[in-house]
């Protein structure tokens, strides 16, 4: 078989780098509150259709999002150290490819959108018009953080809705206690970069909490993990739930200690956060089982 041309494969990778396809941490953030949405509002047992088409469309926003996002700041992230090698600042990928790029995979996206009934496709609309406006939020405001919270919490409605037909109290409930975690997380994931941002005049709530940063993303945690606990008792979880909850109360005090280190221990807290989303998956699951035995999306 004859080799691919170097700059081909060189493209190739930069594409792949620009919808994040190597770090996918991004998207597993995303998918973790999705999941919790879709277990919760089915009572554990999600169909397999919603589990296919809530995992595709979310790793084709997340992309999308990522997309756009470096599309606005590509001017930015070349006063980064760790954007600056990122595809479209170095102009590895045209302004205008990114764009069609973008254009692609919200139409990928949007093919999904027949599956699903007419409440969850007006909430994706609100969830695109979020993504495309998310990366704008850091020019005028120290609270991008707060958008990308709503951002990332929309896959919450949306699987309620496709699995009830409406959106009940314990599904904006959940978003809240997400959006919490998102402006925490993504706080530690400022502080990384707060020195490039303060030079490059990028706003982030790691900036406004200032030498306080700390003890914000401490609260924030502490309002996430106190909201679970709430939902935990309405809807009479099993003992599963509440190790998860436990352990992800441990996780979230292992991250304040990385968080009083330097800037590569805060970036090492953001992406830690992996696991307490999956933990508290893996309790929602369990804890909707009977007996604790998790149970895997039925066919409809």
């Amino acid at each position: 078989m004859q080799a691919t041309p170097a700059p081909l494969r060189q493209r190739l990778r930069a594409y792949v780098a620009l919808m994040r396809m190597d770090r996918p941490i991004g998207t597993l953030l995303l998918l973790w509150p999705t999941y919790w949405g879709l277990w919760l509002a089915a009572r554990g047992t999600p169909s397999l259709d919603h589990f296919l088409i809530f995992t595709v469309g979310t790793w084709l926003m997340r992309s999308a999002g990522c997309v756009i996002n470096d599309y606005f700041d590509r001017d930015f992230d070349r006063q980064v150290a760790r954007t600056c090698q990122r595809p479209l600042a170095t102009g590895l990928i045209t302004s205008r490819a990114a764009l069609r790029l973008f254009v692609i995979l919200c139409l990928l996206a949007a093919a999904l959108l027949p599956f699903l009934n007419w409440l969850t496709i007006w909430l994706a609309a609100g969830a695109v018009l979020i993504t495309v406006t998310y990366p704008l939020f850091k020019r005028f405001t120290h609270l991008p953080q707060a958008y990308l919270g709503i951002a990332f919490s929309f896959g919450i409605p949306m699987a309620f809705a496709a699995t009830l037909g409406q959106v009940p109290a314990l599904a904006w409930w959940l978003m809240l206690a997400n959006a919490c975690w998102v402006v925490a997380y993504d706080t530690a994931y400022a502080m990384a970069d707060r020195p490039d941002d303060l030079k490059a005049g990028i706003k982030s709530t790691a900036i406004l909490f200032g030498r306080f940063d700390r003890h914000a993303v401490a609260g924030l945690q502490a309002v996430m993990l106190m909201t679970f606990f709430g939902i935990g008792v309405e809807q009479g979880m099993h003992w599963p739930y509440w190790i998860a909850l436990a352990g992800a109360t441990v996780l979230a005090a292992y991250e304040q200690s990385l968080l009083g280190g330097d800037r590569d221990q805060a970036f090492r807290a953001f992406l830690h956060n992996n696991w307490i989303g999956l933990l508290l998956f893996w309790g929602i699951v369990a804890g909707l089982a009977p007996c604790g035995v998790p149970i895997l999306p039925t066919a409809l």
